[in-house]
């Protein structure tokens, strides 16, 4: 950090010394937010794209003072970033509370992972300090951005390059030992252009044993104005990660609040990299094209908490003081390309869109198990920590692949009248997969899948103030290499042969949603709403067993419906009133768990899927006095309803609501700000889960208790 440090007051010194006085072309903020990137990869206005999309602007991010993303992507209305701890987390995006690969995270426009390497832990990569707006897109969009993007895609849209060298720097603090410097800055010189940022957490002996991790990121832009019309644009981002993983706890030991760990040996290690070249060029003013390569590098390493595998009944095959768990890593390397055109045409004030995408990543996966002793509590039904003994020699995957995603795609919008756009598109995705499998006998091979996917939707502008929209749009998922070369339970032992998931098919969904948006009493109140249908075919879903292992199936069919809504009104410059939130169902239709005639559940039909609260809420009252113009306060209430456990619907976690208060105030381009996250200090779980037998107990993800974030933050703009 301190040679980041350095080596931005040099550039600005250099920068004010060489830069002449500049304009800034930058319009107003609400006209700013009426113009979205994401869902058509170029700027469009918001009322000429037929989804939901929601806009998080610099000036939310910039009060929000996130220490994690999910505290300002829950702003979101229909949008639910779970908390894991440490900036691990889960997504419920017209989901249930989900870890599967059924939402694309995009930095600057570009999908941080290749197809079939999801981690829902991705997005602690991301760098805060670097962002300036983030955009997210609900409901499918594969027609554009091809496989995973189906219950929402969120876009992370970093820094440009100032016109004017700024720089800023801050630090914050808990008093749970958390703390983070940050740093930032940048200027234009002439036809060059850079903005760098970084930032380096640490976290010791918190609230939750068992929770240290320590963060540095670091992201950096270059632009070159080649001509009037021409630009390159550079971006890097690297970023490592280290944390312990305390795991879930009990029912008793959640109500106690003295978290002590199970496993305290269990971490997550990722180290990333991220580069990209873009070339923009602008033909005319009706035609622009670019082209990007881009190259990934990212390291996953685990011990997982939840890779334990214990069973407290005792029987031949069982020895309740003992316990598996495994070790993994997942590495992979991309090379890939992307290039669109774009061209305006008089004909219906229509555009065309088209573009081509290869990505070329070659991916490696173990995974291990480990051995590990059980000291159990009194009674022998729980566990009161786990030693590791060492590897018991077996791999539960182990496999080399390189994933190759050619894709091209193709969007025409018109305008039947004036106030009707239709919008159709159209995407072809070919995936191959050629791998080399090491667990059992060694087996080489090919699997080959191919996806089209549309959509078709409708503009309607009433007024300048009324809009409305309606879409119809398919997206797919295929199923994660991890889950296809992961040995099924209960295989690979003794005379039996291992046995793999490679009959796994892409899951398929089908969207329908009606929505709009509308301004009133002079733009002082807005609001957005959207009706969705969002209907599921071959999900990947996970079959917690008895034991607590894992088994896969692509079968069946699930429904997701809702309805979201969000509501902005600003009486005066003073007072600030934010509410949104969903309300949704989430239901298996026909989806078989058993063939087994002695298992209690045959198929689920009809029941509510685990972690799908009815109600998601967050709600927002900002105050900017007058009468201390430099002051902000804001108190935020997220509410989360109940929601059952397991899959047969047999117990209900009752859900939690909470408060969160945010002050802040600027003295000469210096802030102090304080994030009292939890206000009143209420206990509460962020997921919980069990399995469906009735021996298994509930695990709880506790929250954090009440948390004061003290920071300060300096900025400065040097201008002639």
């Amino acid at each position: 950090m301190k040679h980041i440090f350095l080596f931005l007051i040099l550039i600005g010194q250099f920068s004010f010394a060489q830069n002449k006085t500049a304009k800034d072309s930058t319009k107003n903020n609400q006209q700013l937010e009426e113009v979205i990137v994401t869902a058509n990869r170029g700027a469009t206005k918001r009322c000429e794209i037929p989804v939901s999309v929601s806009k998080i602007t610099p000036k939310t991010i910039s009060e929000t003072k996130p220490t994690s993303v999910h505290e300002v992507i829950n702003k979101t209305s229909g949008v639910l970033m779970v908390n894991l701890g440490n900036e691990q987390h889960a997504m419920a995006i017209r989901q249930p509370i989900s870890y599967s690969s059924y939402f694309l995270y995009l930095e600057d426009g570009l999908p941080i992972r290749p197809l079939g390497v999801f981690n829902h832990n991705a997005l602690l990569e991301i760098n805060q300090f670097s962002l300036n707006s983030i955009e997210v897109v609900k409901g499918p969009v594969s027609s554009i951005y091809g496989p995973e993007a189906i219950g929402g895609t969120i876009n992370f849209i970093t820094q440009n390059p100032t016109l004017e060298p700024t720089f800023k720097i801050g630090l914050q603090a808990d008093q749970f030992g958390y703390k983070r410097m940050q740093v930032a800055g940048g200027a234009t010189v002439g036809k060059f252009g850079f903005y760098l940022s970084g930032l380096t957490s640490d976290q010791k002996n918190s609230w939750l044993a068992a929770s240290d991790y320590d963060k540095n990121n670091i992201n950096l832009r270059l632009d070159y104005a080649i001509s009037s019309k021409t630009k390159l644009i550079g971006t890097f981002m690297q970023g490592k990660y280290y944390s312990q993983m305390s795991g879930s706890v009990s029912e008793e030991i959640f109500k106690s609040r003295n978290y002590s760990s199970t496993t305290n040996f269990s971490y997550r290690r990722s180290d990333a990299l991220r580069t990209s070249l873009r070339l923009n060029h602008n033909w005319n003013d009706n035609s622009e094209s670019f082209i990007t390569i881009f190259h990934r590098d990212n390291k996953l390493g685990q011990n997982p908490a939840y890779g334990i595998r214990w069973n407290p009944t005792a029987s031949g095959t069982n020895n309740p003081n003992f316990a598996k768990g495994e070790i993994n890593s997942n590495n992979f390397k991309s090379y890939g390309i992307l290039g669109q055109h774009s061209q305006k045409f008089n004909f219906l004030h229509s555009n065309l869109i088209i573009g081509g995408l290869f990505d070329r990543s070659p991916n490696d996966y173990y995974s291990n198990q480990i051995n590990l002793k059980a000291n159990l509590n009194t009674g022998g039904q729980t566990v009161n920590n786990y030693q590791i003994i060492g590897e018991t020699g077996l791999k539960l995957a182990n496999y080399n692949a390189i994933i190759k995603n050619t894709a091209g795609y193709i969007q025409y919008s018109f305008n039947v009248i004036d106030k009707l756009k239709f919008t159709l598109g159209t995407r072809y995705d070919q995936m191959n997969l050629s791998y080399t499998n090491n667990v059992g006998t060694i087996a080489s091979g090919n699997k080959n899948y191919s996806q089209l996917t549309s959509k078709i939707g409708a503009n309607f502008n009433l007024t300048k103030n009324i809009a409305f929209y309606t879409n119809y749009a398919q997206g797919f998922a295929p199923p994660a290499l991890s889950s296809i070369f992961r040995k099924k339970p209960n295989t690979g032992i003794a005379t039996i042969p291992a046995e793999f998931y490679y009959n796994l098919e892409p899951a398929k969904f089908n969207n329908y949603e009606i929505g709009g948006f509308l301004n009133l009493f002079q733009n002082k109140l807005t609001v957005d709403y959207a009706i969705y249908y969002l209907q599921g075919k071959n999900e990947l879903l996970s079959i917690r067993q008895i034991d607590g292992s894992t088994d896969y199936q692509s079968a069946g069919e699930t429904s997701h419906k809702g309805i979201e809504f969000g509501v902005n009104y600003c009486p005066t410059q003073q007072w600030h009133f934010r509410v949104g939130g969903t309300t949704a169902e989430h239901k298996f239709i026909d989806f078989k768990v058993s063939d087994r005639p002695t298992d209690p559940v045959q198929r689920l039909d009809g029941f509510e899927m685990p972690q799908a609260p009815k109600w998601v809420s967050n709600s927002e009252v900002s105050y900017y006095p007058k009468w201390l113009p430099n002051l902000r306060t804001s108190i935020e209430w997220q509410y989360v309803s109940s929601y059952y456990q397991d899959q047969i619907n047999s117990l209900k976690y009752e859900g939690y609501n909470f408060f969160n208060a945010r002050i802040g105030y600027t003295y000469k381009g210096l802030e102090f700000y304080t994030n009292i996250m939890n206000l009143t200090d209420k206990l509460y779980a962020y997921n919980v889960s069990k399995g469906n037998n009735t021996t298994d107990k509930a695990t709880y993800t506790v929250s954090a208790p009440r948390a004061f974030m003290f920071g300060i933050e300096y900025k400065f703009n040097l201008k002639k």
